[in-house]
């Protein structure tokens, strides 16, 4: 492993688990927790009493309705009398919810971490997206009556506009994903469509229309990170942690270049240093890419570095990207197909990762072949992102 950090112990995921991703959930945001945890510990075949840490990850307290969300989930998330810590950075959360368990054990400090995300917003009132008109200029775009979906319309016409990328090859990520989630036992927006499809669905706010977004969700997920010396004892197929990424650009996204995500590239050098990758595209196997949005997968795998600027979509009308192609993007189905509960999504790419390197992901199982996984989410104002390299 190529880094300048002090590791003092190689961490492993041993575990993974999630459960349903629905709209409304009859569940309370501490059951969810315990639900994907108990799964993940139980596919590891480790017990709550094994666990010496848990870190939870979650949206800001208002997604949920509730003050002080960490100390809300605690108990569900198997964290009674044990070390505790939260972590949020919006979309993002989910991804870096597992990196704070690296270095939980990275550090030294642990041998075995529960890291779970969970995330329902249902039963807030009034709905948690509101905060998002708070973004906006008080004086200038207020007036206007904005909502949170017109930021990324501004970011995606301006992808569409600077690299002449058409909107049907958009909406072909859209149909891959919802069609690769066909096959996922927790999706909730699992579909058959078209690009024509997509195109006549309602649009929300130009040019993102309604099957151009994931839906909203919720749901929880969760893995089990060890050290090597755990690791070696109870698993004879340990998925190893080999980098980890991230990186936190300027809040003040209107003086930002938005056709290319720069705080993505940053992340994902530090993650490619980390494991020791100089060429993502020729040595990654697949890559779970965040996609709450069809564009947003195009985007970001130019800030990965897959593709060249403006020509991801190219990518994906070739068939690069589906699940038999040369480098598979997003095989669960992702957000747009398994759903997207905030901080929960991300943490479902960290479990598909798990599943894929064990060869149990099913009918979504990709090949492997040069051995090393990416899951990545981005959120806030569209300027953070996360990044986790696997590796069997």
């Amino acid at each position: 492993m190529k880094t300048n950090i002090n590791i003092k112990n190689r961490v492993a995921i041993v575990g993974a688990g999630m459960t349903l991703f629905r709209r409304r959930l009859k569940e309370t945001p501490q059951e969810l927790a315990f639900e994907a945890s108990r799964v993940a510990l139980d596919s590891a075949g480790l017990d709550v009493k094994d666990v010496e840490a848990v870190v939870i990850g979650s949206a800001p307290d208002a997604f949920d309705g509730f003050h002080m969300k960490g100390e809300h989930l605690s108990d569900g998330s198997m964290g009674y009398m044990k070390p505790v810590k939260r972590v949020f950075v919006g979309g993002a959360t989910g991804v870096f919810t597992a990196i704070a368990g690296w270095w939980h054990i990275a550090s030294g400090l642990y041998d075995i971490v529960l890291a779970v995300a969970e995330e329902k917003m249902s039963n807030a009132r009034p709905h948690p997206q509101g905060l998002f008109k708070y973004i906006w200029d008080p004086i200038v775009e207020r007036p206007l009556n904005p909502n949170l979906i017109w930021i990324f319309a501004m970011e995606m016409h301006r992808y569409m506009y600077k690299y002449n990328i058409k909107k049907e090859d958009i909406a072909l990520v859209s149909v891959k994903n919802k069609r690769n989630a066909l096959d996922h036992p927790a999706a909730q927006a699992a579909a058959n469509i078209s690009v024509d499809d997509v195109l006549k669905s309602e649009v929300l706010v130009w040019p993102v229309q309604r099957l151009d977004i994931s839906p909203v969700s919720e749901g929880a997920a969760a893995v089990v990170l060890v050290s090597e010396r755990v690791a070696r004892k109870i698993t004879d197929s340990p998925v190893w942690i080999e980098g980890v990424g991230w990186n936190l650009d300027s809040t003040h996204w209107t003086s930002r270049e938005l056709a290319y995500p720069k705080y993505l590239e940053e992340a994902g050098n530090m993650a490619y240093r980390m494991a020791g990758i100089e060429n993502p595209r020729k040595q990654l196997d697949f890559a779970e890419v965040y996609d709450p949005f069809d564009y947003k997968e195009l985007h970001h795998m130019e800030g990965l570095q897959i593709a060249n600027k403006g020509e991801a979509p190219k990518l994906t009308k070739e068939g690069v990207t589906q699940r038999d192609g040369d480098l598979p993007i997003c095989p669960s189905g992702g957000l747009l197909g398994v759903g997207n509960p905030i901080a929960a999504a991300g943490m479902m790419k960290v479990c598909e990762l798990f599943w894929q390197h064990r060869y149990e992901a099913g009918k979504r199982q990709v090949r492997i072949k040069r051995g090393y996984g990416l899951a990545q989410a981005w959120g806030d104002l569209m300027q953070v992102s996360t990044v986790v390299i696997t590796k069997t």
